[in-house]
């Protein structure tokens, strides 16, 4: 697989992505989402950010962690001209993998629900809303999967 462990020299190019790949859902939020303005440096000093190689560059990133009983993916990103390709797809099992390796039977996300995209696509993926409410200003949709 194209994923691997983020490291400093990434930096530039993951927040690159997270600009543009969250970019058009700053009007319907009315504000930078949450994933723009995450501190990436100490995602990457954490060991919890993977990157896509796609051509030799970096083409999307995934964010995850422990958290209690399940796995807690907080930020997925894809160049949008590389969106549509099964990228996103790639990233999401590869969290599903390591989440089964560390003995996790679940992974658990969340979106802003003017993110209507991700709206259908996780359910389309086995991921099923278990909760809605405000958090941190944002409202925010929460998805569940047991693995």
């Amino acid at each position: 697989m194209p994923i691997r462990l983020a490291n400093s020299g990434d930096l530039i190019s993951i927040k690159s992505i997270a600009e543009a790949a969250y970019a058009k859902y700053t009007v319907r939020i009315g504000r930078k989402p949450a994933p723009m303005v995450a501190d990436f440096q100490k995602l990457i000093k954490q060991r919890y950010m993977y990157v896509f190689i796609y051509n030799g560059e970096v083409a999307g990133f995934v964010v995850f962690y422990p958290s209690g009983d399940h796995m807690h993916l907080e930020n997925i990103a894809i160049s949008p001209e590389l969106q549509g390709k099964g990228i996103g797809l790639q990233l999401i099992e590869f969290v599903e993998q390591q989440s089964r390796a560390q003995d996790f039977q679940a992974v658990e996300l969340y979106t802003n629900e003017k993110m209507t995209e991700n709206l259908n696509w996780y359910p389309s993926i086995g991921y099923q809303e278990k909760d809605r409410h405000e958090e941190d200003g944002f409202s925010r949709v929460y998805f569940r999967k047991i693995l």
